[in-house]
């Protein structure tokens, strides 16, 4: 805008010598005025619009940003379904200290120890309760004494 200001003045300052009639010259210095102040007020219009034109952009590139960030995470977690490289956790609760741990899965482990109690706990991969008895035991479990002789008992 300084370089506008002494653009201007200069060119007052130009038109004040070479115009001799007082009456032209104020005729031309009023009009001249007019019309920079038009000019100006009509570019600072533009600018304001440009600007919030700007700040709206900004605005929907910031949400776009976010919606990008929460896909990316998405997607990292179906990667690591997919491309589990360690396979998976699996969750065991010990049916005699009720501890909770996580164990990776190994479809090769029959049964595996507590931390806790210690005690052997029987792994069924298949997942399939219909080949065991009514009540899910098989009867089979490390210390073991046949629950399923004793459900029927009562």
């Amino acid at each position: 805008m300084a370089i506008l200001k002494n653009e201007y003045k200069s060119f007052l300052d130009d038109i004040e010598k070479n115009i001799k009639n007082k009456e032209d010259l104020e005729y031309i210095k009023e009009r001249f005025t007019k019309f920079v102040d038009t000019t100006v007020e009509h570019i600072n219009n533009v600018m304001d619009y440009k600007e919030e034109k700007f700040q709206k952009l900004e605005k929907t590139q910031k949400q776009m940003e976010e919606k990008l960030e929460k896909m990316q995470q998405v997607i990292d977690n179906i990667e690591k379904d997919i491309y589990a490289e360690e396979g998976f956790d699996f969750e065991i609760i010990c049916p005699y200290c009720n501890y909770e741990f996580i164990i990776d899965a190994d479809e090769d482990k029959s049964e595996i120890e507590c931390p806790e109690c210690h005690n052997t706990i029987e792994l069924d991969w298949t997942g399939d309760l219909d080949e065991h008895s009514d009540n899910g035991c098989s009867g089979n479990c490390h210390g073991c004494s046949n629950c399923s002789d004793e459900n029927e008992d009562m």
